[in-house]
């Protein structure tokens, strides 16, 4: 399982609001392909949720979160954040082989 993290205060509107607190963590399978769960801590987590409720219900992959468009400065952002994090680790992990 691979897990990607964003912490609001790295991201655009959190640094803006001052939101110093809140995350948002993506967990994939093994590969870092299949968007199994998502978490999510802090203000704005209600408004935030239903887009991963979405991508697992559509069986996405995390690349969606990339290559999809998202508003900003929005915390929605997080979401790229944290694909991005997985796809590094997916990244990581074949060089190693």
């Amino acid at each position: 399982m691979l897990v990607g993290k964003a912490d609001f205060s790295e991201i655009a509107r959190g640094l803006i609001s001052g939101i110093q607190e809140g995350m948002l963590k993506i967990v994939c399978d093994a590969e870092g392909r299949k968007v199994l769960g998502v978490m999510i801590v802090g203000e704005g987590a209600t408004e935030l949720i239903h887009i991963g409720q979405m991508a697992i219900l559509a069986q996405a992959d995390v690349d969606l979160f990339v290559e999809s468009v998202f508003n900003f400065p929005t915390l929605a952002e997080a979401y790229r954040v944290a694909a991005l994090s997985i796809i590094g680790q997916r990244t990581s992990n074949r060089q190693a082989y």
